[in-house]
């Protein structure tokens, strides 16, 4: 068993924070080093809550999941004429990043929690050189000019990895065809009618090349109390790749593979797009979804990407969650990879009497189960999006992790 050992941990999102959480129960000496200048908030988009997320926080600290989801028990299906066109019993529970992240940050110590430190390089040896060999311990160095070393670095940077480019550096992002239009309305503006058929489900609309979903999760504070949460919806558009994703996007010029735009923030989305987006639901969705999405008052959108890697570690660093396979949302299973990787990083070093007999065990398993995920992801995303053959009693489109339903 390894132990005391002086790990860095780049990237404070969910995942990351989930390794150093584990990584100092077992004895190690963690920090955490965040890229933003100010603690991390992601305006409440929701998450699926799958068990893995939530599995520090109910192994580790005893908390209580209904305190941090929603529980749903049903999967809905609407008509275009807003009518049920199905209904199956099937239970789900739907948090949102800020109540995940909020709780496993009280269980962190906040003066190992390094904001403002971008990564810009690493390598091995103590002169960060390579020079050192796989052995030698790894030195970090920042976008201000410092420097830290580790002996192990756990690169969990997030989807536009900067990592990622260095240990696999092979990897390219290949866009999906489509983007993911956000939003949340607060429960309470819905007349209980309303609110009564959105609580309770998870509600689909599907149609050509395109489909919506929509379900409730905590309120920005984090309240799970009926009235005080949000609903969420997720909407998959086709934008053809070139100038229309690029004005869609606000960027000029083709973007690059190397590092596309990822996201266009609340607030920032041109209001011409808005007001399209908005057009389009009243036109075409169901009209208990069409006014979830007009009363969205800052939409958002993550642009869907698929990106693939065959390793994981190089010398005494290795990638964590998004930070090496990047597979569409349609599994709600970002968050759980991520988390899953954090336990099995931790378990490989305590079973190991090395470092590097760590990582060796750390990464067949978490390249080939990033590889099954984006490869079913894919999959799923085509019926909906391409070749418009999506079943609502189909199994595959379960959520979960490692299979549909796991």
């Amino acid at each position: 068993m390894t132990s005391g050992l002086s790990i860095a941990v780049v990237g404070g999102s969910l995942g990351g924070l989930t390794a150093a959480c584990l990584l100092r129960d077992d004895g190690h000496d963690v920090t955490v080093y965040e890229r933003s200048p100010a603690q991390l908030e992601q305006r409440g988009a929701g998450i699926g809550l799958l068990t893995e997320t939530s599995r520090y926080l109910v192994e580790r600290q005893g908390e209580n999941v209904d305190d941090v989801s929603v529980l749903t028990d049903h999967i809905r299906y609407l008509n275009r004429d807003d009518s049920v066109a199905a209904d199956y019993g099937h239970r789900y529970r739907f948090s949102s990043w800020n109540a995940v992240y909020r709780r496993l940050l009280a269980h962190w110590d906040v003066g190992r929690y390094r904001l403002g430190h971008e990564m810009v390089e690493f390598g091995h040896g103590n002169d960060g050189d390579g020079s050192g060999g796989e052995g030698a311990p790894v030195t970090v160095r920042f976008a201000d000019g410092a420097s830290v070393d580790a002996d192990l670095l756990v690169c969990a940077d997030g989807t536009g990895s900067t990592a990622r480019q260095v240990i696999a550096p092979d990897a390219r992002f290949s866009y999906a065809g489509y983007v993911a239009w956000r939003g949340m309305v607060p429960e309470s503006e819905f007349a209980p009618a309303e609110r009564g058929r959105l609580v309770d489900s998870i509600t689909y609309y599907v149609y050509a090349n395109s489909h919506i979903l929509v379900y409730p999760i905590p309120g920005l504070d984090g309240s799970v109390e009926p009235g005080e949460r949000l609903i969420n919806f997720v909407w998959y558009r086709n934008y053809l790749e070139g100038p229309e994703l690029d004005d869609l996007l606000g960027v000029s010029g083709r973007v690059a593979s190397a590092a596309p735009k990822l996201s266009v923030p609340p607030g920032a989305v041109a209001d011409h797009h808005v007001a399209e987006m908005k057009a389009h639901a009243a036109a075409r969705l169901p009209a208990l979804l069409a006014e979830v999405v007009a009363r969205t008052e800052q939409p958002f959108l993550q642009v869907v990407y698929d990106v693939e890697v065959d390793t994981m570690v190089q010398g005494r660093a290795c990638l964590l969650g998004d930070s090496a396979v990047v597979a569409r949302p349609h599994a709600a299973a970002g968050s759980a990879k991520a988390a899953d990787d954090a336990w099995a990083l931790a378990g490989a070093l305590r079973d190991a009497s090395s470092v590097d007999e760590a990582l060796a065990a750390y990464e067949p398993d978490r390249v080939a189960l990033g590889k099954a995920l984006l490869a079913r992801t894919r999959a799923v995303g085509t019926r909906s999006q391409v070749n418009n053959n999506w079943q609502s009693d189909d199994p595959d489109i379960i959520f979960g992790l490692r299979a549909p339903g796991d």
